[in-house]
């Protein structure tokens, strides 16, 4: 797997393999891209799918969904650097490849929702439609669910 070995000596992966307080950062921006991610998403699926009504769309909408997508390009980031530390590890980790199927179903949710022209019309004040609803409710059940697999990884 000569891949899997570059991917593990490169630059980056030897610098957190050699350094803790650079691993310590590095996991720390990781755990708060991740709380960015979730503490935006869960709020906006939750508003989506009938609870907190009182709470306009138009005004949080937009910016809950940017947080959120913030909250993903550094987890992403942040995850694929620490990845490299131990690649084959982790290849071989099935909490870690569940995490990643489940990321990869969530973010494909994501494009889902937001190719909706209902998902807009909700964000811009209209109604939300069912369809809407349902795909928020896959939202937030595969973002936490990828949230507790990324848990899991360490115990096994």
């Amino acid at each position: 797997m000569p891949l899997v070995e570059w991917i593990g000596s490169w630059p980056g992966a030897v610098l957190l393999q050699r350094s803790g307080t650079a691993y310590l950062l590095v996991n720390a921006a990781h755990i708060a891209a991740v709380g960015l991610l979730i503490g935006s998403i869960l709020p906006l699926d939750l508003r989506l799918i009938g609870f907190f009504r009182g709470v306009p769309l138009p005004v949080i909408g937009p910016f809950l969904s940017r947080m959120a997508a913030v909250g993903v390009a550094l987890a992403i980031v942040t995850g694929l650097w620490l990845f490299t530390v131990k690649p084959g590890e982790y290849l071989g980790n099935a909490a870690f490849l569940c995490k990643v199927a489940l990321l990869t179903l969530a973010l494909a949710n994501v494009v889902l929702q937001h190719r909706s022209r209902h998902f807009r019309v909700a964000l811009a004040g209209g109604d939300v439609r069912a369809s809407v609803r349902v795909v928020a409710g896959f939202s937030a059940v595969l973002w936490l669910s990828a949230l507790v697999a990324g848990r899991w990884i360490g115990f096994l």
